[in-house]
């Protein structure tokens, strides 16, 4: 991160952003902003309309005069900034957080267009744009970097990572407390917004692969629709990030994946949960890739699975519930760590 305070120390800098402002990311990098820049100014949106927001973002930029700043850092999402806006910055440090690629997430993760199609090259020609005109860019992992730098011509040089944090006010360690119903159950807790790189069909059929073992029981936490669900399975569609927090602490084991092994982008991804699970002490299971093993190692607490990969998955499972079995649980359900 030494690359990035040297950037912003003592500067004057303006943070953009069309996400929302408390966005986790957006915290992060703003945290970092405040504690070394000399002054930090805001341009965002606090429209719930995401069409909406941008337009608001783009007025205050085009009325905005950038000569009193030292540094402009972009946050989510530069694609939407820079290709159009790159002219009002020539003056300054431009970084960015280059999170998410255009056109890596729009041809490959979700394949809503062809990679040699006329909206692919524009979704890679938005990407190269973006990347061409940043003096310094943010990523979220070594793999994600290596990417960009290989597919968008970035100069490595230029390249830092900043991995995610969790926000430690709501995902904190607290003592394992299970529903009266659960006392005796191995609990298995998985959540996501169910995106194609995460491999929720993964997780069902290692699932369904369990469902005789009767002590073992799965919390998935998400919109799942398209997956038939065993009797083992609660599905909650959704919970506030408080109401979140307690269901991880009373897991016994949380699945943090990517288990999506044919997603290129499954593999340089460290998923955002895994950091959650890691600042609430608890036990996960990744998908063996080279992101996440830039942070974890197997131990006690991390354990890898191949991606893509049911059996081993509750292959995994079953290992972690016996290796567990000879933990005792009180009559009120509470475990301490």
């Amino acid at each position: 991160m030494k690359n990035l305070i040297d950037h912003v120390k003592g500067k004057k800098v303006v943070f953009i952003t069309t996400k929302n402002i408390d966005y986790i990311r957006n915290s992060q990098e703003l945290n970092i902003l405040k504690e070394n820049a000399d002054k930090v100014d805001r341009i965002y949106s606090k429209s719930k309309s995401y069409p909406i927001r941008i337009l608001q973002v783009w007025l205050k930029i085009l009325f905005t005069g950038f000569k009193k700043y030292d540094t402009v850092f972009v946050g989510f999402s530069p694609q939407l900034i820079l290709p159009v806006w790159w002219w009002k910055f020539k003056n300054n440090k431009v970084v960015i957080d280059f999170f998410i690629s255009v056109y890596d997430t729009m041809a490959f993760d979700r394949k809503k267009v062809s990679p040699k199609s006329v909206a692919g090259k524009f979704c890679k020609w938005i990407d190269c744009k973006t990347i061409k005109h940043a003096g310094h860019i943010i990523c979220d992992t070594k793999a994600h970097g290596k990417y960009f730098s290989s597919e968008f011509g970035a100069d490595r040089n230029t390249i830092e990572v900043l991995y995610i944090v969790a926000d430690e006010k709501i995902y904190y360690k607290r003592p394992q407390i299970k529903k009266k119903e659960d006392v005796d159950k191995y609990v298995v807790v998985y959540f996501g917004s169910i995106l194609p790189l995460q491999g929720i069909d993964v997780i069902v059929n290692a699932a369904a692969k369990l469902k005789e073992r009767e002590d073992i029981k799965f919390y998935i936490i998400g919109p799942v629709k398209d997956e038939k669900l065993t009797d083992n399975v609660v599905n909650i569609e959704w919970l506030s990030q408080n109401e979140l927090a307690e269901y991880i602490a009373m897991a016994d084991l949380c699945l943090a994946g990517h288990f999506n092994g044919n997603n290129n982008k499954a593999n340089r991804t460290i998923p955002g949960k895994a950091y959650i699970y890691e600042l609430m002490g608890r036990p996960m299971i990744l998908g063996d890739n080279p992101a996440t093993h830039e942070l974890f190692e197997e131990d006690g607490k991390h354990f890898f699975v191949e991606m893509s990969n049911p059996q081993a998955l509750a292959d995994r499972i079953v290992q972690c519930a016996d290796e567990s079995a000879g933990k005792t649980v009180s009559k009120t359900g509470r475990q301490e760590n």
